[in-house]
């Protein structure tokens, strides 16, 4: 590593900052000055390390911990498991944060996709290697476009910047709008914030409401797939246990995703959870008061149970602009018995067309990057991914 670094050493150093850290860890708070150490510890090939090493990316060096180790990290340090499933979380963040042309295509290729949804307009084109804002590009014009809906001025939209009354505070929390973005500061340039992910050929807001980070959350309901026996059944190919998530097809493109929707101002994450699968994999904006409150019930039982926080951070989102992009907090909560959810009766409603349960594997076709979210899950809890002896799977 050019530091002569012994293993006793860094294993002492990442035990010390999480130990330190314990359970509250954030992206914020991560360690960054002892990544060299982070690396080292995880015990694989550190080819791709000493290549993002000389481009100078300590997010890209974070990434490189997550293919390369992140369980074998926990072992080593004896960080408890839901630790480490956040350490992941943030490591996958910076992975797409960091290098956007990786391998599996690229990680932000839906953010550039033409036409823009619900329009004709298309985007400048923005090759592969233009991503990157730190890439000179002074002939880069990109189109301008923010939605006929978005400018009528819907009261959970900003207005236009350059606007009387309207002085966004970005990278803080603004009244109840929270600004702050899940990957760090961003820039603002011209008065506009900059996404951080990189050019996507289209300036202005599009869809979205916010000029910058727009938050969103994604409750990732699991259960194990049983025979009429009540048994777990098994993938004939990996052995593994196959597990199904609820998921819904939606309107607006036609896609399956997970039932998730956007954080409202004021609103904490666990709530905006609950209330968006209620909403959409429930359909419970059109229940009765009696309904309602069974559903109630029925719901704090399953959102009440300890959860795995899967990812936060940046979304690559074909609704995405130069300066305005979702990112989102995906949260799994599995009924490990299926009898809560057994209980519960899937019924599309709001923005969902159709709902069903759907197994998990590296076959799915999700909207924008649910498929990730949904990988990390199965990976977390054993299921089965891939027929291919799990390729996808690092621990």
């Amino acid at each position: 590593m050019g530091r002569g670094l012994s293993r006793g050493r860094s294993v002492a150093t990442c035990t010390s900052w999480v130990s330190r850290l314990g359970g509250q860890m954030t992206c914020q708070r991560f360690p960054w000055d002892h990544l060299d150490d982070i690396v080292f510890c995880s015990g694989k090939p550190l080819q791709e390390a000493s290549e993002a090493k000389e481009r100078g990316s300590h997010t890209s060096k974070l990434a490189v911990t997550l293919v390369f180790g992140a369980s074998l990290l926990r072992r080593v340090t004896g960080l408890a498991a839901s630790g480490e499933l956040f350490l992941r979380a943030c490591l996958t963040s910076a992975l797409i944060m960091s290098h956007p042309t990786r391998a599996e295509g690229n990680a932000h290729s839906k953010a550039r996709m033409s036409p823009y949804p619900r329009s004709t307009v298309e985007r400048s084109h923005v090759p592969d290697e233009k991503v990157p804002w730190r890439v000179d590009w002074h002939e880069y014009k990109p189109v301008e476009y923010t939605a006929p809906a978005i400018l009528a001025g819907p009261a959970w939209a900003d207005q236009q910047i350059g606007e009387r009354d309207f002085s966004p505070k970005f990278n803080e929390k603004d009244g109840l709008v929270d600004r702050r973005s899940h990957n760090g500061t961003y820039e603002i340039e011209n008065g506009r914030p900059r996404n951080p992910a990189g050019r996507t050929g289209l300036g202005g807001r599009g869809l979205l409401g916010r000029w910058g980070p727009n938050h969103a959350a994604d409750p990732i309901v699991t259960r194990w797939k049983r025979d009429n026996h009540g048994n777990k059944v098994s993938h004939p190919v990996s052995g593994k246990d196959i597990l199904q998530f609820v998921a819904i097809k939606r309107k607006d493109c036609g896609e399956w995703a997970i039932p998730g929707g956007m954080v409202d101002p004021g609103e904490k994450i666990s709530a905006t959870l609950k209330r968006e699968f209620g909403e959409e994999a429930m359909n419970s904006l059109v229940k009765s008061k009696v309904k309602k409150k069974e559903l109630e019930e029925q719901l704090n039982k399953l959102f009440s149970q300890e959860h795995l926080m899967v990812y936060k951070g940046y979304v690559d989102d074909p609704r995405n602009t130069d300066n305005a992009w979702m990112e989102t907090e995906a949260v799994n909560y599995h009924d490990e018995t299926g009898e809560t959810m057994d209980n519960l009766t899937l019924e599309a409603g709001d923005d969902a067309g159709k709902v069903k349960w759907v197994e998990i594997s590296d076959k799915l076709k999700l909207y924008a990057s649910h498929s990730q979210f949904i990988e990390l899950v199965a990976e977390k809890r054993g299921a089965h991914w891939s027929e291919d002896g799990d390729p996808g799977y690092h621990g």
